[in-house]
């Protein structure tokens, strides 16, 4: 599942949140590993199922269903109850039949507990071990928001259409069918559906059989999976087409609503390509027969994609193109999508972690595949520097208080929700990176070869995965893996001061802990694998253990720490080390660069280096730097700029200064493309129009605003590349005017896609008045049942505290535009922008009365984030203000 949209435009630019962050024994205080603990379960361990029979019958308009499944289980023990899992669904029959016995059981009490979203048949006597079979009839609900079966609505040219979808994870499977939902129980799977004639109905497999009805219905039945998890499951229903191609014999789909079809040109190439590169590295073909990726209207809160296994959904913006508005950006958004969901299908799908506790072992490397792949297959891209904005966004979570080790205790559905976040995603990438380089890309490959095939269509826990590499690459790993995925946090590596002699190098480093928020605490130890060198010369690696190491480099010089920034740590030098790869830096590898200035962010933003060394950095960027160096400082100025909201006298002469820094590189770009432009300079052209007028640069917002107007007569002002750009300058700056100019593009918009962008484009005024008319227009039908909620998230973007408030105040409307596996953390993350401290009592207070004790997780980082963001406005906006006045 790609959790959230992650543009490679954007990807070396810090967000907002991660710009405010800034045979080896095990160490002590990491728990112990789960490798020998039983299976976890919420259900009784008396009954396992071994294959369901589903058939189903929605009704689309009334947005319900009936369902009727017999799962084949055997009872491992006897018992006189049967628990699985089922959410919203009401019960019609219930019997159990043994092999060979005619006289069916049949439960004298059925008991739903809503809270544990399950249902128990209970029996008058004892059921025997043995093989049985359970039939249910039952009926359920078609959602309006992504969990379970769902509906989604829009418009097309040619009227209104809704069609239908299934989304699962991570514990919505019960929604559709009564089931052991929990990724251990696995088993195979075969679905029928009686739909609409005229429409597709698309599963994890091809179809088997379709049988005419001559009632305008079909019975369409789909050929029986491989045996998976519960929530692979996909069904899909709707006025659809299919592209397809066919690559290593799998037949390879793009399936979307009907007259979207030309925007799938380049998803579906780019899926042949991923698909025979990943038979390749994976060791193992593809196993099933199709490989179908389905484009969506709408969005989620929790999720843009999810790797069903034969039947990848994806909502439109995050795959498809469309030639009259989608980016280069758009273009590497897709890419990076499939090649994540895609990745899934080995790792997640046909070899599953046991229980949520693992969740990062998909995740984590699916993020990490994703990236590897990019820039495998796309080299012009240059996604290398891709790594140090991954770092960051883990980073800006891990540097709390509130952080969570990559591998955590998961007990409830909403704990199991909450664990989608960027430790699990965007820690496990980094942590997989620095050690796939320890070992050698060879020796990890043969080892991730080997794990797929000692465990297909199985279950494991992360020391599996660890064990295949060790045996394949006879390098010991387990140790350093478990520091750094079952404790939590940051090493950082205090580098001392350098001696030279006879022209060899030796630098003294020691480990501490990077904390934003409790620099006091006592410090964790790992085993860190450092790689470093003299400023062009040759790297040396060493493993930092016991909280020390000696570093022996050949050559004299300025010494970069985490060359190649593939070690998941931060690094704080000795002020004159530092000043010498200041004095450096364009002479520095473009990563480098980038690692250094973030470390120095991050370091000055927690108050452990003068604020004064990242801004010094910035001010002397070369001209000629790298796109993806410009990406960062303009990511830097935008955050500093925001942080002067409360003083607009003070962020008015910050920004006239980030702007004069900052004019001479965009003039340099320009607004019109060029030939020899690559894709960072294109991305970055898009990346400075948005930060010039979010720094109030008249002349910008001017430039926009005229090109925006002049789009009837002279379609070169309003080139497509930078459509979605102007218009968000123009709406970021509207007036009374343009802002209903814009609305009306909103509700004649036929495209679902480019609806969906107009809706949150008239969120996002600064203008407060018109920002309260588009959280109003969020509470109607108008803008679409999972549009609302983006909406609110955008006003969050400048205004968290109107955000949170209005939601508040309308929060019974809000909760039906909030998916379930969101709604323990929606207003947290809505709040969590804030700095003001009556936001903590209010946060809290909301908590209190509507999220379940389990699953504070998000309220709690919510809290700590605004008290670091206090934090940063009383003791370092002073820093960066002395700063300004010494550089005007």
């Amino acid at each position: 599942m790609r959790r959230q949209l992650i543009s490679l435009a954007v990807a070396s630019t810090l967000s907002a949140s991660s710009l405010f962050a800034g045979s080896i024994a095990c160490a002590a205080t990491a728990p112990a590993t789960s490798a020998t603990a039983q299976t976890p379960t919420q259900l009784p361990r008396t009954v396992k199922p071994t294959h369901y029979a589903i058939s189903i019958v929605p009704d689309v308009a009334a947005a319900t269903f009936t369902g009727h499944v017999t799962i084949s289980v055997e009872v491992l023990k006897p018992t006189s109850s049967i628990t699985l899992n089922a959410g919203d669904l009401t019960f019609q029959f219930v019997e159990l039949i043994s092999d060979g016995d005619a006289a069916p059981k049949r439960p004298v009490a059925i008991k739903v507990n809503a809270d544990e979203q399950t249902a128990t048949f209970n029996f008058d006597r004892p059921v025997a071990k043995g093989k049985y079979a359970l039939t249910i009839a039952y009926s359920g609900l078609i959602n309006s928001q992504a969990n379970g079966l769902f509906h989604v609505d829009y418009d097309t040219k040619s009227g209104h259409q809704r069609a239908i979808y299934t989304q699962f994870e991570n514990s919505d499977a019960r929604r559709f069918v009564p089931s052991w939902d929990e990724p251990n129980y696995k088993a195979t799977f075969e679905l029928q559906a009686t739909v609409p004639t005229a429409q597709m109905a698309v599963s994890n497999m091809p179809i088997a059989t379709s049988t005419d009805l001559h009632d305008g219905r079909s019975v369409v039945k789909f050929r029986t999976t491989p045996k998976m998890s519960t929530y692979l499951l996909f069904f899909g229903l709707g006025d659809f087409e299919r592209a397809t191609d066919k690559v290593d014999g799998t037949e390879v789909g793009v399936i979307t609503q009907r007259g979207a079809l030309a925007q799938a040109a380049f998803p579906l190439a780019s899926s042949t390509q991923i698909l025979h590169e990943y038979n390749d590295y994976f060791g193992v073909r593809f196993p099933l027969p199709k490989l179908d990726n389905i484009a969506a209207p709408g969005s989620s809160q929790f999720f843009s994609a999810m790797e069903n296994w034969g039947a990848i959904f994806t909502f439109e913006d995050a795959m498809l193109l469309d030639p009259t508005i989608s980016t280069q950006s758009d273009k590497e958004t897709s890419f990076i999508t499939e090649a994540h969901e895609m990745a899934h299908q080995w790792f997640g799908d046909l070899v599953t972690m046991r229980w949520w506790d693992d969740l990062w072992l998909n995740e984590g490397f699916a993020s990490w595949m994703e990236n590897r792949t990019t820039e495998r297959l796309h080299p012009e891209w240059n996604t290398k520097l891709v790594a140090v904005g991954v770092h960051e966004g883990a980073m800006g979570l891990d540097s709390l208080s509130t952080t969570h080790p990559i591998v955590q205790h998961i007990e409830t559905v909403e704990q199991a929700s909450q664990a989608f976040d960027e430790i699990t995603y965007q820690k496990g990438e980094s942590v997989i990176h620095m050690l796939e380089s320890y070992v050698g890309a060879d020796a990890w490959r043969d080892g991730v070869r080997l794990y797929m095939k000692q465990h297909a269509y199985s279950n494991t826990t992360s020391d599996d995965f660890w064990r295949a590499i060790e045996k394949a690459s006879s390098k010991p790993i387990t140790g350093i893996a478990h520091d750094f995925t079952l404790q939590p946090g940051i090493p950082m590596i205090k580098v001392g001061e350098a001696s030279c002699k006879a022209g060899n190098t030796t630098v003294q480093l020691t480990q501490a802990e990077f904390s934003r928020d409790h620099l006091d605490k006592k410090s964790l130890s790992w085993h860190v694998p450092v790689t470093a060198q003299i400023v062009g010369g040759a790297t040396s690696q060493v493993l930092v253990a016991n909280g020390k190491a000696t570093l022996h480099l050949q050559g004299c010089g300025p010494v970069m720490i985490n060359a190649g920034q593939t070690g998941y740590y931060r690094t704080l030098y000795a002020p004159q080390q530092f000043k010498a790869l200041a004095d450096h830096f364009a002479a520095l590898a473009p990563i480098d660069q980038l690692g250094l200035m973030s470390d120095a962010w991050a370091m000055g933003m927690a108050g452990l280096q003068p604020m004064a060394d990242v801004l010094n950095l910035a001010n002397a960027t070369p001209a000629n730097s790298d796109p993806q160096i410009w990406a960062r400082v303009t990511g830097i100025y935008s955050v500093i700029s925001r942080l002067y909201q409360f003083d607009p006298k003070l962020q008015q002469q910050f920004n006239q200064f980030a702007v004069a820094k900052l004019t001479p590189v965009m003039a340099n770009i320009g607004w019109t493309a060029k030939p020899e432009d690559t894709s960072a300079t294109i991305n970055l052209r898009e990346q400075m129009i948005a930060t010039l007028s979010q720094l109030d640069d008249q002349a910008t917002i001017a430039e926009a605003r005229r090109r925006y107007e002049a789009q009837a007569s002279d379609p070169t002002a309003f080139p497509v590349e930078l459509r979605k750009v102007i218009m968000s300058v123009v709406a970021l700056h509207a007036d009374t005017s343009t802002w209903d100019k814009l609305h009306a593009a909103a509700q004649a918009e036929k495209s679902p896609m480019i609806k969906d962008q107009l809706y949150r484009l008239i969120a996002t005024s600064k203008n407060p008045e018109l920002t309260e008319r588009a959280l109003n227009i969020a509470m109607t039908d108008e803008p679409g049942a999972t549009n609302s909620a983006s909406m609110i998230d955008q006003v969050a973007r400048f205004y968290p505290d109107t955000a949170f408030d209005f939601s508040i105040a309308h929060l019974a409307q809000v909760d039906k535009f909030v998916d379930g596996s969101s709604r323990s953390r929606y207003l947290p993350r809505l709040a969590e922008g804030s700095s003001d401290p009556a936001m903590v009592d209010k946060l809290n207070a909301y908590a209190k009365d509507h999220i379940p004790a389990s699953a504070l997780g998000s309220t709690k980082t919510a809290v700590a984030t605004i008290n670091y963001h206090i934090k940063v406005r009383t003791q370092r906006v002073p820093e960066i203000t002395a700063w300004l006045a010494a550089h005007q």
